[in-house]
This record gives structure tokens, sequence and C-alpha cells, in this order.
């Protein structure tokens, strides 16, 4: 049992760890655009914007974390996520950086067991738990973040 609650105490800091790191970079990529306009641009087949993607992250994120693990009471519009255009990027960076504390305090309050619990809601098509979820959501935040950094590169060689 001392060996299982060492690796609690070890996936929430790795976990944090992870997300204030991809987190940081998002904010990174959406500063180095060389304008605002570009963050609402795509380029070839890409059909979202680094723009679009960044408030998407913001949504799933408020959400997930917020609405679901820390009863925030965030009500989530997935379709403005992407149907959104032209936010200053000082405000997508300032939501972008609320998101950190929420991730980690989330991650730092869920206990040995909660952590093994079922997630609130279905994800991935069935009932998963909530290191599951939050792996998974981890992979989803790193797969947009190379998604920007991509179409960063792609409009402004």
């Amino acid at each position: 049992m001392a060996l299982l609650n060492k690796w609690t105490d070890m996936l929430h800091t790795i976990l944090a760890g992870f997300y204030e790191r991809d987190l940081g970079k998002l904010i990174e990529e959406i500063n180095s655009f060389r304008t605002e306009d570009d963050l609402w641009k795509t380029t070839g087949a890409i059909k979202n914007t680094a723009g679009n993607l960044a408030l998407h992250l913001i949504g799933s994120s408020n959400y997930f974390f917020g609405t679901l693990l820390a009863n925030t009471g965030y009500v989530r519009n997935r379709d403005r996520e992407f149907a959104q255009k032209d936010i200053p990027r000082q405000e997508l960076i300032q939501q972008l950086e609320r998101l950190i504390p929420l991730v980690k305090d989330t991650l730092n309050n869920l206990t040995e067991t909660q952590l093994e619990e079922p997630f609130p809601i279905p994800f991935d098509g069935r009932q998963q738990s909530r290191t599951y979820v939050l792996v998974r959501l981890l992979a989803h935040l790193s797969y947009h973040l190379g998604q920007v950094n991509y179409l960063r590169r792609a409009l402004e060689p």
C-alpha cells in the first residue's frame, strides 16, 4: 500500500508538471505569432485556426477539470470554441494562464481513491477511470499544441 501511495503522489506531480509545461508552451506559441491576425488564419488543408484550437483547449480543460472534477460550474459551448474569431491574443493568454492553477489544484486535490474512481461521464465511448481520462486529456493537449506549432510555422515561415 505504501508503494501505491508513493505512486499516486508521483502521478499527481508528474501530471501536474506535464500540464503546466504544455500549457506554458501553448502560451509561448500564441505569443510567437507575429500578428494577432495570423492566430485566426489557416493554410492548405488545415481547418482549425490556432486561436480556435486555443479556445478549444480552454473550453475542454475548464469543462473536464473545472466542471466535472472541481465543481466550478463552468458551462461549455464546444461549437463556440470553433466558431469564435478575433479574440485578442492577451485574452487567450489570460485564459490559458488561469488554467494552470485550476489544473494543478484539481490534480493535487484528488486522492488515491478518487484517481481510480470512474470519471463522472463516459469517455472514449465507455466508462473510464479518472487516471485514464487525465492521461488522455494530456495527450489531447499535446496533440493540439503540436498543431498550433505547425500552423504557426506554416503561416510564418
